[in-house]
């Protein structure tokens, strides 16, 4: 009888020892990068001297951006990742949708559209995410964004603009969101700088 009973306390034990654990379990916080909506374009706004469409390829970046969780950077030669907050939607997507967006807002090009291999316009967009970290080493924390993108004549392969742009913000609070909610800011920023210099259509026929 001692030895059933002692065997139930046992297993008694590790029944509440596993819930205990299971109680505890902690489940992963997902963010959104939250990138300011260009003004819609009016029907018929394009520019009439919009001669040519464009392709957006989406957006690459480092592989450690695509992991899926917030960067951090304790050291210059550090990169680290949260283990609980995370990307919802890997932010060269986002950005790659931001800047489509921009383009068909500003009505300089006939048509916008995402890459899809097919070689059915005029000029294809290629860009990079190159910098999306929280910055620790500093003194406070802040945040680093960088840009990169080129603009290809489909037809003959030549590079007929390039550019690149960052930014940098400082973080006011000592939390995820807060972090999170400066590099979005900063992206916009730096979509603005980035696309700032990108010809026209007309222009980019005649060469700039």
């Amino acid at each position: 009888m001692r030895i059933r009973q002692a065997a139930f306390l046992i297993m008694l034990a590790s029944s509440l020892a596993l819930a205990g654990c299971i109680g505890k379990v902690k489940y992963p916080t997902y963010y959104a990068l939250q990138l300011a909506p260009s003004a819609a374009a009016q029907p018929g706004s394009t520019n009439q001297a919009a001669t040519a469409s464009i392709a957006i390829r989406e957006f690459r970046s480092p592989e450690y951006l695509r992991r899926g969780a917030i960067v951090y950077r304790p050291s210059p030669e550090e990169i680290a990742f949260y283990d609980y907050h995370r990307w919802a939607t890997e932010p060269p997507r986002t950005i790659t949708e931001a800047v489509a967006d921009r383009l068909r807002a500003g009505g300089s090009f006939t048509h916008v559209k995402m890459y899809d291999g097919r070689s059915d316009v005029d000029y294809i967009l290629t860009g990079k995410l190159e910098k999306l970290d929280e910055i620790d080493f500093q003194g406070g924390v802040q945040v680093e964004v960088a840009l990169s993108a080129q603009l290809t004549d489909s037809r003959t392969g030549k590079t007929v603009w390039e550019n690149s742009a960052s930014e940098e913000a400082i973080v006011d609070k000592r939390e995820v969101p807060a972090v999170v909610s400066a590099m979005s800011q900063a992206i916009d920023r730096t979509i603005v700088k980035l696309l700032g210099s990108l010809p026209s259509s007309t222009e980019a026929k005649n060469g700039l």
